[in-house]
């Protein structure tokens, strides 16, 4: 009798199994506006106490992607901010728990930054993070959280049937390695197994439903979103955002941003050492190179900035945007493609960094053995790089004692114990930031590691920016596992930078020796990366043998209405004294032509105010009869939104529209929509309207 049971039970198993691969998936695709305050709130990336957010080139977006096998579904989130802080996750979750109960959770949603260097900050919690920006600023975080939950919960309503379609191909003139003294470091005969010193494939994975049409894609290529530099002011999501933007205007018929029902994202992967500024960097009072290693002129790193391809940082993210646009355009359709088929999968657990020691392969097929360190940063961290350069006397490369000077400063904050610095060597550490717990903890010590599969398709979602290097080695690991377990030789790893979490940067073993930007920002010391390494070859092997893995030590969680704060809240906007809210100051001029750029000024209220998620601080209007079309807003890319304080609490907006190929000829006017603030009130709303203008 039990065999004849048994056998039916394999018989019943096999035909699931079947009708599973079969039926394909539930996908569903969601896209919310997540912008941050428009203005008065420093920007999260090149730590620049002087980038000041002042108004809007390019809206932020959080794009959510869910996949289920009809037992288990995994979410990924593309956020265009610079990162994600893991209280911004937890809160979330927290958000989604409360409608969906445990179905969406800390195994299953993976968030992902862009990493883009042109949005608000503040929202990160750990004090090494929000400094820059002044503290901790609960408008940015609610804003994230409310946005990302929203795309979390569209794509959770959206859900249908439908396939995973897989593609990859080379995209050429978009990135370079900003570090390539550090990948020289890695031994040749690893060197000689790839064509370039950066990843130059672009991964795709387009979802469509049972009859084919198209639902969304999320594309994966290594590049840093700097191509806008560290003296833009206004809010951009840079080339990746961008690239999101034109793709999903294209597919959905022209659509205004955020509006359209297929979804694409371009999201982060080993970006580490990659940079968009394909001219790269010279000394720009000179001309002349600068030094490889130090990335210096003149023994200062501030004239070394890298540019291009551009004449200027916009043309610059419009070519780069364009040309990763045109490539996912390109593998929608590409012969290459191969559908997904087999069980959706996830496992995740939270790593005690310090704490841990791992053997591992270096990339001369030697073996080590290293530890982690308590988190600290190098002294060439505070080098910058040639996407954005320091200041001070900071040099790239630093691998001895720090000046007398900053040795001082650093033993005031505080002083490293001889156990970090020989746990760090060969780095000399600037921040000791394992030790540092004022006015709370600087640094993540617990971290996320996840790992996605997808059939044969795995996602390694990351908490740093791994390096080229560090990202492919990462990846040959856990397609090891994935093949030694028989997932067979097309097996794909795809790895998912900036993801749940924070840790700065993952170089190679290797890299960290030379001790550049990136290997003095490797924060658990020099083995980290080995550690990492054998994290997820530990997840992999779970994952892929139906065994599971306690959830791991439980991260720091702040209470918000405790962390420091030194961004005043906006108490009474005032307008000058002879105009309301809302007036057109300066009108724009009667007339205009294709690629002429128009303008108006209006006296304005703050823009913090109100963040206008899924609205707009300005419309540009086409007069067709007795109605107003609206043909353009503030999240495109040919309009801008410029905010000024022109005394005390009286501010004025200056609203540019670049008139795009394609306009039609006619009537047209501006419009500004805000909010002012009288003292001890609630904001009131208020509208501006220009005078006409006319479009030849």
């Amino acid at each position: 009798m039990w065999k004849n049971s048994f056998k039916l039970l394999s018989i019943t198993l096999l035909l699931s199994s079947i009708i599973a691969s079969i039926s394909g998936y539930q996908i569903g695709v969601g896209i919310a506006d997540c912008t941050g305050p428009a203005a008065g709130v420093n920007f999260m990336g090149y730590a620049q106490l002087a980038q000041k957010g002042a108004g809007i080139h390019l809206r932020q977006f959080a794009r959510a992607f869910i996949i289920g096998d009809g037992t288990k579904r995994v979410a990924f989130v593309s956020v265009d901010v610079g990162m994600i802080g893991y209280g911004l996750r937890e809160a979330v979750i927290e958000n989604l728990s409360k409608v969906y109960g445990d179905t969406y959770n800390i195994q299953n949603v993976i968030i992902s930054g862009t990493h883009t260097h042109g949005t608000p900050g503040g929202f990160m919690q750990h004090f090494m993070f929000d400094v820059t920006v002044l503290g901790f600023v609960k408008q940015t975080y609610d804003g994230y959280v409310e946005g990302i939950t929203r795309a979390i919960t569209k794509a959770h309503e959206n859900i249908v049937n439908g396939k995973v379609i897989l593609n990859n191909g080379i995209l050429l003139d978009s990135n370079i390695n900003r570090s390539p003294a550090s990948y020289l470091q890695n031994p040749e005969s690893e060197r000689s197994q790839y064509d370039y010193n950066v990843d130059k494939d672009m991964y795709q994975l387009k979802f469509v439903d049972n009859s084919d049409n198209i639902l969304g894609l999320i594309n994966w290529f290594p590049v840093h979103p700097v191509s806008m530099n560290n003296t833009n002011h206004l809010i951009t999501s840079d080339n990746v955002g961008y690239a999101a933007l034109l793709m999903e205007k294209h597919l959905n018929n022209n659509a205004f941003p955020g509006e359209g029902k297929i979804v694409s994202a371009f999201a982060s992967t080993n970006l580490g050492d990659v940079s968009p500024n394909t001219k790269g960097p010279i000394c720009i009072d000179t001309g002349l190179p600068c030094d490889e290693v130090a990335s210096s002129c003149g023994g200062t790193v501030t004239n070394c900035i890298a540019s291009g391809p551009g004449e200027d940082m916009f043309e610059s993210t419009e070519i780069i945007a364009t040309n990763m646009y045109t490539k996912a355009l390109e593998l929608m359709s590409g012969a290459n493609a191969r559908e997904v088929t087999g069980s959706v999968n996830v496992i995740h657990q939270f790593v005690d960094m310090p704490s841990q020691t791992a053997q591992y392969t270096l990339g001369d097929g030697s073996t080590i053995t290293g530890k982690g360190c308590n988190s600290a940063m190098g002294y060439s961290f505070a080098a910058g790089t040639t996407d954005g350069p320091g200041e001070f006397d900071f040099v790239q490369g630093m691998t001895g004692e720090g000046t007398s000077l900053w040795n001082m400063v650093r033993s005031i904050l505080a002083k490293p114990s001889q156990e970090d610095i020989d746990c760090h060597a060969p780095k000399p550490i600037l921040l000791a930031t394992g030790q540092m717990k004022d006015p709370y903890e600087w640094q993540p010590k617990i971290v996320s590691t996840q790992l996605a599969m997808i059939g044969n398709v795995a996602i390694a979602a990351v908490p740093g920016e791994f390096t080229t290097m560090a990202g492919r080695r990462l990846k040959n690991v856990i397609k090891n596992v994935m093949t030694t377990n028989g997932a067979g030789a097309e097996s794909t790893v795809i790895l998912a930078g900036l993801s749940n979490h924070y840790t700065d940067y993952i170089t190679t073993y290797e890299e960290y020796q030379l001790q550049r930007y990136e290997g003095a920002s490797t924060v658990y010391g020099p083995h980290t990366h080995g550690i990492y390494l054998s994290q997820y070859q530990k997840l992999a092997t779970a994952l892929l043998n139906g065994g599971s893995l306690d959830s791991g030590p439980t991260p720091h969680s702040f209470d918000t209405s405790k962390l420091l704060s030194l961004v005043a809240p906006v108490l009474l906007d005032t307008p000058d004294l002879d105009n309301d809210f809302g007036t057109c100051k300066t009108q724009p001029a009667k007339t205009a032509s294709i690629g002429d750029t128009v303008s108006a000024v209006f006296v304005a209220g703050h823009p913090r105010n109100d963040l206008k998620h899924g609205s707009t601080f300005l419309t540009v209007e086409r007069q067709d009869g007795d109605y107003w079309t609206v043909v353009a807003n503030d999240a495109m890319w040919e309009t801008k939104f410029k905010w000024e304080r022109t005394y005390l609490a009286t501010q004025e907006v200056t609203i540019e529209w670049t008139i795009p190929e394609g306009t039609s000829p006619g009537t047209y006017r501006i419009r500004h929509f805000g909010k002012s603030k009288s003292l001890f009130a609630a904001p009131v709303e208020y509208i501006g309207v220009s005078n006409t203008f006319q479009v030849a």
